[in-house]
């Protein structure tokens, strides 16, 4: 199991003893199928919810994992609406349309399993009544919408280059004047030029990326072995290949990483960063990842730049030079209508790009 999923699955495991008994049947029911990380999303869901019922008074249950399944029956669509207006205006953290969706989505899928699925000793639903089958959750995000959305604020074809040319020659100039920066550009920039170019050349996500090995990497292949989002399966790892422009940077990092991080044997991690107060490298973070994007593209004059946007980036590069189902297996979407933001991101039609096949 990867880094991260193991680290969701303790942090589940930790939470589903907190819920009740019929939210821990509906875990232990979609856990075969469905990511530890996923599982997670809608257990917290769900403890937003009965929070939520405890503070309305609709439950005089003591805790969470004391409220019973009969409460949900008695839910009407006034009080539903009154959950969503919760969500839209809490003080703590309004959630953003898509948010409410797909807490309504949890919602949703755990009433329909209750329900559909689930039964009680006499073979009758364990819910006998679903309040959430008459919910009508709007899909929020369209690929026009969201192209919308990231048109200006993604690196446009010689760009690519012209940042990737920044981190290496314009950045050490920027920050020569104070020393903390620049020593921690020349202690980290051939790993940090890496990990750019590698993004910019393959599309992988900030998780595929944390979650590297080694031995993930074939440069005679140009390719990465990487867990997909989505995929369940542990015992299979993606191939996903990389462009030749990533060779040299993976190659000079590659020389330099047991002797500038000097991980532990057992330290199988591509990437390393060593923690202040530590002299060994360990596995980084997501978090840092994302930290060392943003403070080039902010040098670079492009502050709205991340990992993600430099992976929507490529994927425009890629899509305007294959097509739609190329670029859907190459950046690992589920569904061809996710990749379809990059035919509205570039002057191709979608007939264009559905019908155009690939040499």
């Amino acid at each position: 199991m990867n880094v991260i999923k193991l680290k969701d699955r303790q942090e589940l495991d930790k939470k589903v003893p907190s819920m009740p008994w019929y939210v821990e049947k509906f875990i232990n029911y979609k856990l075969p199928d469905l990511s530890p990380s996923s599982l997670l999303e809608y257990v917290r869901d769900y403890e937003t919810f009965f929070s939520w019922l405890l503070a309305e008074g609709l439950s005089d249950a003591q805790a969470i994992r004391a409220i019973p399944i009969e409460v949900l029956e008695r839910l009407r669509m006034d009080e539903i609406d009154h959950y969503k207006m919760f969500l839209a205006t809490r003080k703590e953290q309004a959630n953003s349309r898509t948010t409410i969706s797909r807490k309504l989505s949890s919602l949703r899928s755990l009433f329909h399993y209750l329900s559909q699925i689930a039964e009680d000793e006499n073979y009758y639903p364990l819910l006998k009544r679903n309040i959430m089958a008459k919910v009508e959750i709007k899909r929020t995000h369209k690929p026009k919408d969201t192209a919308a959305k990231l048109e200006g604020k993604l690196l446009q074809e010689a760009e690519i280059l012209e940042f990737i040319e920044y981190v290496k020659q314009g950045y050490p100039g920027a920050v020569a004047n104070n020393k903390q920066a620049a020593y921690s550009y020349e202690r980290n920039r051939v790993r940090d030029i890496c990990i750019i170019s590698l993004i910019l050349n393959s599309g992988l996500r900030v998780s595929e990326l944390v979650n590297l090995n080694v031995d993930d990497l074939d440069l005679k292949k140009k390719l990465v072995h990487v867990y997909r989002k989505g995929k369940n399966d542990e015992t299979f790892k993606t191939p996903v290949y990389f462009r030749q422009d990533a060779i040299e940077e993976l190659q000079a990092y590659l020389e330099l990483r047991a002797l500038r991080y000097t991980p532990e044997k057992r330290e199988k991690a591509l990437f390393l960063a060593v923690a202040n107060g530590s002299k060994q490298g360990k596995r980084m973070t997501k978090r840092a990842i994302q930290e060392l994007v943003i403070k080039y593209a902010k040098y670079f004059g492009k502050p709205f730049l991340s990992v993600h946007k430099l992976r929507h980036s490529f994927a425009t590069d890629y899509y305007l030079r294959n097509d739609l189902y190329k670029t859907q297996e190459q950046l690992g979407h589920a569904s061809p209508e996710t990749t379809q933001i990059y035919a509205h991101l570039t002057d191709k039609t979608m007939a264009e790009a559905i019908d155009k096949r690939g040499e």
